[in-house]
């Protein structure tokens, strides 16, 4: 009877998720509860467990959470399925304050109204009715309905494809003109294994705070520049793609990025200069932070003195010669070449307000992260693998070091702590962009340790010291640990 009473749980909890995706296609998705409440998990979390999360599990992080609430989801109904076949009216009450946890949730996300409570009420109607359905009265004693709990399996399952069909609209294509500027570009060393030069859209990196991705319409996005200007602006996509666009690569980096971690790529971002937009605006005197505010409710504050100091700061709408994919902020995004993402990267763009860093404090800064962010010089080694067994001889010991703003100079490695010699250097087209370098190595049999440090253009090397992350990025030299065998 507990494991009948267990199954019932569970197939009202599938209804009342699959009925809430359904109608969060009206309402947007981040009202479905178990987006609201995962976003609320991380609102919550403290740091040093987001940070383990985007370590562990990198790009995968929010599947992550969204897989770990769903079985905490599922746990539960299995439990009130056994209470309710006792006591009912017990069922009854848990089925409520787990929609009022979800209605709750979804309406102390950033943005929503009213109706982002209605699919978790809605659901949890939904959800009512097949506990109704699937409890039987025997005498004194309630039994569970097997037929009642395959019908209300089957009819969470519709709903939740029809939801999930509906709310994953196929990508509308642009037409993206010509640049009427493109900026110089690199050239690949063309290594094996070697991180490739332009990072291709599909691997790019993806850290935000998305459970998932806002899906905009072209036709009815608006961009607006708000706040202390003296004009403010509304902006269709239209109006942006009719401006001069240029072309210009540029180099992104998160600040989460662990010493020789992947939390970096390279684009060639097609878009709209930032510095005349805002000038269109007329900045007021005192302004001197730009909060750049996305579709789920997300903040950025980028220094304004950032965005007019001639570097190519961009609203882009391309990457890589295609439109911006949904994953990277598709229809408009913002790059500010020389800053960490969170401070400089806003995704799905709506909105451009003009503030100071005294008045208003971003998402991450304030969950204790550093108001100000420039990207540290870094280097990276990416062949040969950590505990790599080549073979003695020549070894390319290869990888890719950046910083954006100041650019690399030189790029040195070491093995075993002895000397540090020169690697030879890849050609770039800017100093916003990260560069290859590799080193030939004459490797002999045993365990060694292989070190890489980096210089920017005025001659400073990285430091070597470790540290962590948080709370403006990490610092330390890559090493890794290789095996030569005769």
């Amino acid at each position: 009877m507990r494991s009948r009473g267990a199954l019932a749980g569970l197939a009202c909890a599938a209804l009342a998720l699959g009925v809430a995706e359904l109608v969060s296609v009206l309402t947007g998705p981040r009202t479905s509860p178990l987006v609201a409440v995962g976003g609320a998990v991380v609102d919550a979390t403290p740091e040093p467990v987001k940070e383990f999360a985007i370590r562990t599990f990198g790009a995968n992080d929010k599947n992550a959470l969204l897989l770990g609430t769903g079985l905490l989801l599922a746990a539960c109904a299995a439990v009130l399925g056994t209470l309710a076949v006792r006591r009912p009216l017990a069922g009854y009450a848990g089925l409520g304050l787990f929609g009022l946890l979800g209605a709750v949730a979804a309406l102390t996300r950033p943005g929503a109204g009213p109706a982002a409570a209605l699919p978790s009420l809605i659901g949890v109607v939904a959800a009512a009715g097949a506990l109704r359905f699937t409890l039987r009265s025997d005498g004194p004693q309630w039994r569970v309905d097997r037929r009642g709990v395959l019908i209300a399996f089957g009819a969470a399952a519709l709903a939740g494809l029809a939801g999930f069909r509906l709310a994953r609209r196929d990508q509308p294509v642009l037409a993206l003109p010509e640049p009427v500027s493109a900026g110089p570009a690199g050239t690949d060393m063309k290594l094996p294994e070697l991180t490739s030069f332009v990072t291709p859209n599909d691997t790019f990196y993806r850290v935000d705070t998305a459970l998932v991705i806002p899906r905009l319409d072209p036709g009815t996005y608006r961009l607006r520049i708000t706040g202390m200007v003296g004009r403010p602006l509304t902006l269709t996509l239209d109006d942006l793609l009719a401006r001069g666009l240029v072309e210009r690569e540029i180099t992104l980096t998160c600040v989460s990025n662990e010493v020789g971690g992947e939390l970096a790529g390279n684009a060639r971002w097609l878009g709209v200069p930032l510095r005349g937009l805002l000038g269109e605006a007329r900045p007021r005197a005192g302004a001197d932070q730009v909060v750049g505010r996305s579709a789920d409710g997300w903040t950025a504050g980028t220094p304004l003195a950032a965005c007019l100091d001639g570097r190519d700061a961009l609203l882009a709408v391309g990457m890589n010669g295609t439109q911006l994919p949904p994953e990277h902020g598709f229809p408009v995004r913002m790059i500010v070449p020389g800053l960490y993402g969170y401070v400089s990267a806003t995704k799905w763009l709506t909105e451009l307000e003009l503030s100071t860093f005294a008045a208003f404090d971003p998402y991450w800064v304030r969950r204790g992260w550093a108001e100000q962010a420039p990207i540290k010089t870094f280097s990276r080694i990416d062949t040969p693998r950590p505990f790599a067994r080549p073979r003695a001889g020549l070894v390319t010991v290869a990888g890719v070091a950046w910083a954006q703003r100041r650019g690399i100079s030189r790029v040195q490695v070491r093995a075993d702590g002895g000397a540090w010699q020169e690697a030879s250097l890849g050609t770039v087209g800017s100093i916003d962009t990260w560069r290859q370098w590799a080193w030939r190595w004459e490797a002999t049999p045993g365990r060694h340790t292989l070190e890489v440090r980096a210089a920017d253009t005025a001659g400073e090397f990285q430091p070597g010291e470790r540290r962590a992350p948080f709370p403006d990025g990490a610092t330390g030299w890559h090493a890794v640990v290789v095996m030569v065998s005769a």
